[in-house]
This record gives C-alpha cells, structure tokens and sequence, in this order.
C-alpha cells in the first residue's frame, strides 16, 4: 500500500490552487516522515524541533507517529498530482481539551503556496471538532514567516513565560 492508498482522506486546497489530500498518521509512516524532514530547510527543521539537528531520526519522529488519535493527532498532507508528501501538522491537546498545541512543517520547495495555510486551517477544524476552544503555536521569535502567517489566520502573540527567545501565539476557536 503506498501512502495514498489510506482509507481516511480528505481533499484540501491551498488559497494557490495546490490540491492536497490531507489524512491521519500511522506508525509505519516513520520512514517517510524522515525522508520527509530531509526536504525541509535546516532552518525550518530548526524552528519544528528547536534545535540544530542536520537529520531528524527516530527520537523526534517518535512523537509525531505515536499519537493516541484522540488527544494527539499528526496529519500528513500530499501533493494530489504527484503523491508526494509535501507537509505535516500535528495537534496536541491538553488533559481536559480546551488548549490545543499546533505545529506545521512545509517541504522547502512548497514554501509560498499556501500549505502552511491550509494546514493550519486543517488542524483548527480538527480541534474545533474535538472540542477544544484554544489552539496554540510557540515559535521561536526568530521564525518571523510562521508568526506573520499565524497573525493573518487570526493568532495572537503573548509571552512565554521563562524563555525570551520563545512566543505563544494563540487564537481562540468558535464554540
């Protein structure tokens, strides 16, 4: 079964015309998460994982893969004309479900076709469907293309407390 070939699929568009099918994770996608991550910019890798690391293995793969699907959820979106995985987005809820923690990675050469947007709008219907009335991102300050695409879906910066390096930037979701 290749990587289309999952039952549970649905058919997104990017605000530049890209047709995405956007579907849940499973264990076995770990290898082509790290092929994945090897197409991403070391600087995006940097911002994803807050941290240096030229390759991304098996110890922050592991997270992303191992969801329980009900508080934990990593989406993977590929491109509708060639199959290729071009993005991925996870959502992390708290105990009681009312603050949901999002993060987007986009493939380097999708960059400025509207993934990111779509896959924030993906992962905000999930945690509106779930529940959940408050999604956040913590970005590094330097990550300025993900604060400026989080302030134009509507997220708003506030401090995080104990690191001057990180921001929240938070929006609430309908009820």
């Amino acid at each position: 079964m290749n990587a289309l070939e999952t039952p549970v699929m649905d058919l997104v568009k990017t605000r530049a015309g890209l047709a995405l099918y956007v579907r849940a994770v499973t264990v076995q996608d770990e290898p082509l998460l790290e092929q994945f991550f090897e197409k991403v910019s070391d600087e995006d890798r940097r911002f994803r994982f807050l941290n240096a690391a030229a390759h991304v293995g098996h110890q922050q793969l592991q997270p992303i893969v191992e969801v329980d699907h009900f508080r934990s959820e990593s989406f993977l979106a590929f491109d509708r004309a060639n199959g290729e995985l071009v993005a991925t987005g996870m959502l992390a809820c708290d105990k009681p479900m009312e603050v949901a923690e999002i993060a987007v990675s986009v493939r380097a050469d999708y960059r400025g076709q509207g993934v990111g947007w779509a896959m924030l709008d993906v992962l905000a219907k999930e945690a509106s469907r779930r529940g959940v009335t408050e999604v956040i991102a913590i970005e590094d300050r330097d990550n300025h293309a993900a604060i400026e695409l989080e302030r134009e879906k509507g997220f708003v910066p506030r401090e995080f407390p104990g690191d001057a390096h990180l921001v929240i930037l938070a929006k609430e979701l309908p009820k």
